[in-house]
């Protein structure tokens, strides 16, 4: 997609973080923004903001893990703005999985954590694609994947890894049946990083639902982005931090340039890719890394 001024684009989880930097730049190209999000009043105030700042906004609270919800994200769209061009299927949650050993994860954590990073994907891809086709004019998707668990999995968070990995290859074979359709809408998965990404992620528990409660009460509330930088730095670990306006940048030129891998250069993340695969073919037994 070269010409972006006058489209429309759908972002869920559009009201912080990298669905909000993901509308602030397609809004510089003139893109029209439909933002959904479950937190109505911090929807709220991004949809002001921006409008503030002359971009053509609607917010639309929902929540991902309803397809009905979902459904009514894209009527709303199309009563809005008459059609849609862009999808981001961002929303996501994480849960604090690091004090506990796979065998030990609750069953509502993974509930959860499925309904929003998985379902929400297909909630979206379900209620939006067929749109797509029928309009039959250039169109994008972008599903939010993650480093951890859509290239390789970290140990320490096995419900988070398990659900990203699902994502990538969801956008894999939404990738190839929408090129076995033959019309002009494309899909890309999208890894933000190279770094931890400055997000609120890390305090998704503030949005829990009442139907997937914690099924024993945590010791303590899961450590802030604050906090997790002063641990990894009291341990003597390097410290880097991605923008969410530079995961932004790395989806809008993906879609331009028509790339499905959305992937931030990093040698590092590119020696365990090729570290991984290797030891695949070579049927070798992974190695232990963490971070």
């Amino acid at each position: 997609m070269k010409d972006f001024s006058g489209k429309v684009a759908v972002i869920t989880g559009g009201a912080s973080g990298i669905g909000r930097a993901i509308g602030e730049r397609v809004a510089r190209e003139g893109v029209k923004l439909v933002l959904a999000d479950v937190e109505g009043a911090a929807l709220e105030r991004t949809v002001a903001e921006l409008r503030g700042a002359g971009v053509e906004a609607t917010g639309v609270v929902t929540d991902v893990r309803k397809p009905a919800e979902v459904e009514a994200l894209a009527e709303k769209t199309l009563s809005t703005y008459g059609g849609v061009h862009l999808v981001f299927n961002n929303a996501g949650v994480g849960t604090d999985e690091t004090r506990q050993m796979l065998w030990q994860s609750p069953e509502n954590d993974w509930r959860w954590v499925l309904d929003v990073n998985l379902f929400g994907v297909l909630n979206g891809i379900k209620a939006f694609v067929p749109i797509l086709l029928e309009r039959g004019e250039e169109a994008h998707v972008v599903n939010t994947s993650s480093g951890n668990g859509g290239l390789f999995p970290l140990p320490t968070t096995p419900i988070y890894a398990a659900v990203k990995a699902a994502v990538t290859c969801v956008s894999e074979v939404l990738h190839a049946q929408l090129l076995m359709t033959g019309a002009p809408v494309k899909a890309s998965v999208l890894f933000p990083g190279p770094h931890l990404v400055r997000t609120n992620i890390f305090t998704a528990h503030r949005n829990r639902p009442a139907d997937a409660p914690y099924q024993s009460e945590p010791d303590a509330p899961p450590p802030t982005f604050d906090e997790i930088k002063v641990m990894i730095e009291a341990a003597g670990l390097p410290f880097a931090v991605t923008e969410p306006a530079e995961v932004a940048e790395l989806a809008f030129q993906g879609i331009r340039e028509d790339r499905f891998w959305l992937i931030p250069a990093s040698e590092d993340n590119d020696a365990r890719v090729r570290e991984r695969m290797e030891g695949i073919l070579a049927r070798e037994n992974p190695p232990l890394k963490f971070m």
